[in-house]
């Protein structure tokens, strides 16, 4: 299994950029394909970021390109979200993911969740 910790959220201004963490463990983190996530207030969680186990390769919502940057450091069992130019928009819960499968990448079978972390953006 793979038990996934999210850190970093917190409150910020438009414009300001942001960290979010994910700390991972368990066997199979190194290999696994990771997703960021979000569910802003009163809507459904959506695709975010993903990076294949290597990271090797990104995918990104068109909501974010540009903006965002996802990383993963298997040396440390981390992964990251580098969040720029922030916009109201973009509160909402954030969630890791983890994909323990092999061969889906770009498309994730998202089986393993951290707990999430509260980004809100004030205008």
């Amino acid at each position: 299994q793979v038990q996934l910790v999210e850190s970093g959220g917190r409150l910020v201004r438009a414009g300001d950029s942001l960290r979010l963490s994910c700390a991972g463990t368990g066997q199979r983190f190194k290999s696994s394909d990771m997703g960021w996530f979000r569910q802003p207030p009163g809507k459904e969680r959506e695709f975010v970021a993903g990076i294949d186990w290597s990271g090797g390769a990104e995918t990104y919502a068109d909501s974010v390109k540009g903006r965002f940057t996802i990383s993963k450091d298997n040396h440390n069992n981390m992964m990251y979200l580098q969040m720029g130019a922030l916009k109201p928009a973009d509160t909402a819960v954030y969630y890791c993911a983890a994909d323990p499968l092999p061969g889906n990448f770009p498309t994730g079978t998202w089986r393993y969740w951290g707990q999430g972390t509260q980004v809100t953006v004030s205008s």
